[in-house]
């Protein structure tokens, strides 16, 4: 249909040349054979058209999506460069002699692993990065780098504390470790079988209790470990583990968009 609508197209050009020149067959004849031309010209015009259009929008939106690669690359190149001095300028420091838990770091993880062994007891403490107050991070920008220091002070780190006894029976504490100071956020029991009753007493907030029972359980820990200068090392070691995680985060997602 469409060879036959250029066709008509042609013939409405050429056809009144054929009229004029009616008085020889020959000119009719060869006026016909122009529009014929002209037709077939128009077509192939159109179909080189229709061939090539989608493969320059292949082509240029290939290229756009090339360009883009090249781009993100470029700045994740410069934000690793830039967490690799961060991570030369930040070393941590050797575990203390009096650290009395052994630490298990895998990489990729954003948690460590504490254990302890304690008279007849288990302790495990998971820790995890160190959380900074949004008001702290607010200062920080509006301020540059000034309040840097006081930022990583007023920073903390949470910890799950497990004491087990060999029955099985585990007191689980929720911690919040800030420099030179512990908060117990809540504590309770964990059975032995792992099965949990739904409508089980957990008992008050831990800062409802009184206070004497609120020191008690602060000696408990501390004497178990959980102390400040115990969670002041975890405090640093955490702050460059997250820069340690950060580095190979970055380095993976760049490995991803090169291949």
């Amino acid at each position: 249909m469409a060879l036959n609508s250029i066709f008509r197209r042609a013939s409405s050009l050429v056809l009144p040349l054929a009229v004029r020149s009616i008085a020889t067959p020959r000119s009719f004849h060869h006026a016909i054979s122009a529009a014929i031309t002209v037709g077939k010209r128009n077509l192939s015009q159109d179909l080189n058209r229709s061939f090539f259009l989608p493969s320059l929008r292949s082509y240029s939106a290939a290229s756009a999506s090339n360009k883009a690669d090249v781009s993100l690359l470029n700045v994740l190149e410069s934000e690793i460069q830039c967490a690799e001095e961060d991570d030369q300028n930040s070393q941590v420091d050797e575990i203390p002699e009096e650290f009395p838990f052994k630490i298990q770091d895998n990489p990729g993880e954003r948690t460590i692993s504490l254990t302890r062994k304690y008279e007849d007891e288990i302790i495990k403490v998971e820790v995890d990065m160190p959380n900074v107050a949004a008001e702290d991070e607010d200062e920080d920008n509006d301020e540059g780098g000034d309040n840097d220091e006081q930022t990583r002070e007023e920073s903390s780190i949470p910890l799950v504390v497990s004491i087990s006894k060999e029955s099985g029976e585990c007191l689980e504490f929720g911690v919040t470790a800030f420099p030179d100071e512990i908060s117990i956020d809540h504590l309770s029991i964990k059975k032995a079988d792992g099965s949990e009753d739904q409508l089980a007493y957990e008992g008050p907030e831990f800062q409802d209790l009184d206070e004497n029972l609120q020191k008690a359980f602060h000696k408990y820990l501390e004497i178990r470990g959980i102390k400040p200068s115990t969670t002041n090392f975890l405090h640093e070691y955490m702050v460059n583990k997250d820069s340690r995680e950060y580095s190979m985060w970055l380095k993976n997602l760049k490995n991803f968009v090169e291949k």
